[in-house]
């Protein structure tokens, strides 16, 4: 695998779970990594903040830097940016991570949740995209990696939780549309989801609690797997959905106990795949 030795990456909800996690194994190559969150004090239910966050960076060998921000509002995207480039010179790398899930059918979303899974997940990846793209034109081997599915478009995603399915898939169609806006000028853009349930606070609190983590993987698959897209060419790595499970046998990994948080228990499937 290559390294991200002095790349700077804007990662959004890195403050946990996957993000962090993202976060965690690039700091391990001397990354700088900019923690785009909005808890920066303790949460009764959820671990981390955006400070602890850059603790464990630094622990493991980055530099990071806490910025609070919700990517909701343009102003505080484009500061948090600004910010970034201020602090370590430029951005080549942003990973479109934060984002909110509410598993309920059409009769059962309040609209404010709907509005909520939307401005967070489709319009905050596009917003965050459109605001770091100055600076990754600029930059050597520029990735946008988003957590999000590939564009299954069939009946049994999307009934059950269709505000879900189409605000998650609105990231996918940001991956779709802007690595072809973006190919001819080196940008790559891709997408990066789970085979299994990975064991976060919201497979915990949604999903199934302690069993539902039991039968999870651990982040560290998806980072993994995300390292080895981020350091790929990004002119000839992009358009892509990858699977982390299909990622990490691309990089020559065979064994994936490792990531099981229970190597006994039956695997959960996640959604999409």
């Amino acid at each position: 695998m290559g390294r991200l030795t002095d790349k700077t990456l804007f990662i959004t909800g890195a403050s946990r779970g996957i993000g962090l996690a993202i976060a965690r194994r690039a700091a391990a190559d001397g990354a700088r990594i900019a923690v785009v969150a909005k808890t920066d004090q303790p949460h009764p239910k959820l671990p981390g903040t955006i400070h602890s966050a850059v603790e464990e960076i630094e622990a493991a060998g980055g530099r990071g830097l806490a910025i609070k921000a919700d990517i909701r509002d343009e102003d505080q995207v484009r500061a948090a940016v600004a910010q970034t480039v201020e602090a370590f010179g430029g951005i080549d790398i942003l990973v479109n991570n934060a984002s909110a899930i509410q598993l309920t059918d059409t009769l059962h979303t309040e609209m404010k949740r709907y509005d909520l899974m939307h401005q967070i997940n489709t319009r905050g990846t596009f917003l965050c995209s459109q605001a770091c793209l100055p600076h990754l034109l600029q930059a050597d081997n520029p990735h946008v990696l988003n957590l999000s599915p590939p564009l299954n478009m069939e009946e049994r995603w999307f009934k059950g939780h269709v505000a879900y399915t189409m605000a998650k898939f609105g990231m996918s169609m940001c991956v779709l549309g802007m690595a072809g806006e973006f190919r001819d000028r080196g940008v790559a853009f891709n997408a990066l989801w789970p085979r299994t349930a990975i064991a976060t606070a919201a497979v915990k609190n949604l999903l199934g609690g302690d069993e539902a983590v039991r039968r999870s993987r651990k982040p560290e698959i998806m980072a993994d797997a995300a390292h080895w897209v981020l350091t790929q060419p990004a002119r000839e790595v992009t358009g892509n959905f990858f699977i982390d499970d299909q990622v990490l046998a691309r990089a020559g990994v065979d064994d994936l106990s490792v990531y099981a948080v229970d190597p006994d228990a039956e695997l959960m499937p996640d959604f999409f795949v």
